[in-house]
């Protein structure tokens, strides 16, 4: 099976590497919109509600962005040649009534369309939608079953067997979308890693990423967290991959912390490769950033997000981002930023001697 995650996704992307080089602006690869910021779940972890762990502090819980809005911006993706764009929360983007077409419109402007989701209304036209015209859809999950998927979500039970049922009824369509699970471990649930891989494979799941959860915005709190389940955690793991097969992969995320909190570089290329529009009309560093200040590039309340991009100033603002001094939380880019530094990092009158 190919591996459809890898940090160096964005060594296909050579223009975008060349701009960082010379300190340009170049279209997005990927862009992350946040549709709605409305939810219909409440996860206990959740990184945008959850005070202890909130990255989002700015953010409007109630904010959902105009379909004018986001079928403009849709336009002016298609003419920048942004490769790929993912719908993410926030909120549930899937609740997002009109997102069905957005992603036909982008799809058939040549961009490849994903999202993130809890699959609660992964069903009818919404499905449909990202069965015909989807990349992959990633759903997230905690529980195992109807009691410990309510608790861990502040749904009602009987949740968890309607996601199984969305997630059985999409993988049977013959649709060429992969649908991938993410399942969040933590204290709760840490031992029932093989049961939740073999009923999501029985659903037709492509693979599950199995992640720690956080629960901190430091290190040291997270790994203490995690220490007295990590070892049962790899027990699991060794366990599930007796279900790997040629239609079916587990991917590990589970992972000590210490690494992705404090960072030493003072730019941040993955701005170039992933950067977030948000529900509020606002464009962020990224997913990690999003509703927050120091994140904050800017509003396209007013103006189009093709003109706001190559703007002079955007451009000032995404070279003078410093990760070391507004980055010192959880990061997924981290690793994928450690390696394009080292790369700018060359000297250019060595780089011919690989």
């Amino acid at each position: 099976m190919k591996n459809v995650y890898s940090d160096l996704k964005f060594m296909n992307y050579g223009n975008t590497l060349s701009a960082l080089r010379s300190r340009e602006i170049v279209p997005p690869v990927h862009i992350r919109i946040k549709p709605t910021n409305i939810c219909n779940h409440d996860c206990w972890y959740c990184a945008y509600h959850v005070s202890d762990v909130q990255l989002g502090g700015e953010m409007g819980a109630r904010d959902v962005m105009p379909f004018e809005k986001l079928n403009e911006i849709a336009d002016d993706i298609i003419e920048m040649g942004v490769a790929a764009v993912t719908f993410s929360g926030g909120g549930e983007p899937l609740l997002y009534k009109r997102l069905p077409e957005i992603v036909k419109k982008l799809k058939k402007g040549g961009v490849k369309v994903a999202t993130l989701t809890n699959g609660s209304n992964l069903k009818g036209t919404m499905a449909d939608a990202f069965q015909k015209y989807g990349s992959w859809v990633r759903v997230s999950l905690d529980g195992y079953d109807d009691v410990s998927y309510a608790k861990a979500r502040g749904v009602k039970e009987g949740e968890f067997s309607n996601l199984m049922n969305n997630i059985k009824l999409f993988t049977s369509s013959g649709t060429e979308c992969v649908l991938g699970c993410s399942y969040i471990v933590g204290k709760d649930n840490y031992e029932y890693i093989y049961d939740i891989c073999l009923k999501l494979k029985n659903a037709g799941a492509n693979h599950v990423k199995i992640s720690g959860v956080v629960i901190g915005n430091t290190p040291e709190e997270n790994n203490k967290y995690h220490n007295s389940i990590k070892n049962s955690v790899q027990e699991q793991l060794e366990l599930a991959k007796q279900l790997v097969d040629n239609s079916f992969d587990i991917v590990n995320h589970y992972h000590d912390l210490e690494d992705r909190f404090f960072k030493e570089y003072n730019t941040c290329p993955y701005i170039l490769y992933r950067p977030v529009i948000g529900a509020d009309c606002h464009v962020y560093t990224c997913q990690d950033k999003a509703y927050t200040e120091s994140g904050d590039l800017g509003s396209i309340n007013e103006m189009r997000f093709i003109e706001f991009w190559g703007d002079d100033s955007n451009q000032d603002k995404v070279y003078q981002f410093d990760p070391s001094k507004s980055c010192n939380h959880h990061c997924i880019s981290h690793t994928k930023n450690l390696i394009i530094n080292q790369y700018l990092s060359i000297d250019d009158d060595h780089i011919s001697f690989p």
